[in-house]
């Protein structure tokens, strides 16, 4: 089992996505938490650099998240429009 922390300005952000992309996001979440960061199951995912991942949650909208090695804490530090994302 691992710990998802979300950064606070991430939260905000996360308050402006449709509904839908916040739902799936939730979904990947819960995700995280249940199998870790590494998450080949999901749309467009890849490892950006070391310990740093993204995916998409629908065409537009990405997520980003950031786990050490052998470390059970996954931070979500992105979660917006492909064309702001951070990589």
């Amino acid at each position: 089992m691992y710990k998802v922390l979300v950064k606070k300005k991430t939260i905000k952000e996360i308050e402006k996505l449709p509904i839908a992309v916040q739902n799936k996001l939730a979904m990947l979440i819960d995700d995280l938490k249940e199998r870790g960061p590494i998450r080949s199951d999901w749309p467009n995912y890849s490892k950006l650099e070391k310990n740093t991942y993204h995916c998409h949650l629908a065409y537009k909208w990405v997520a980003c998240w950031y786990c050490e090695e052998d470390s059970v804490i996954i931070e979500v530090y992105y979660a917006g429009s492909r064309e702001n994302a951070p990589y």
